[in-house]
């Protein structure tokens, strides 16, 4: 005898139902700006990241004087 094959069903995560709401209330052009808007805050924290760790490395050296 088979065992029934099981069925997952997924639950909808915070994110997916966001965007459920969000394709309610907006129309697709504010959403693609949202989406860009949101895509450049975090590209520009990754860049701050890299700076702060750049900075640290850059610190380890004493400054080299002609």
């Amino acid at each position: 005898m088979q065992a029934a094959p099981v069925r997952a069903t997924a639950i909808p995560s915070l994110t997916d139902a966001l965007r459920a709401v969000e394709s309610l209330l907006m129309s697709g052009g504010q959403r693609t700006a949202r989406r860009n808007a949101w895509t450049s805050v975090l590209e520009d924290r990754r860049r701050a990241e890299d700076r702060v760790e750049a900075q640290r490395v850059l610190d380890q050296f004493p400054a080299v004087r002609p």
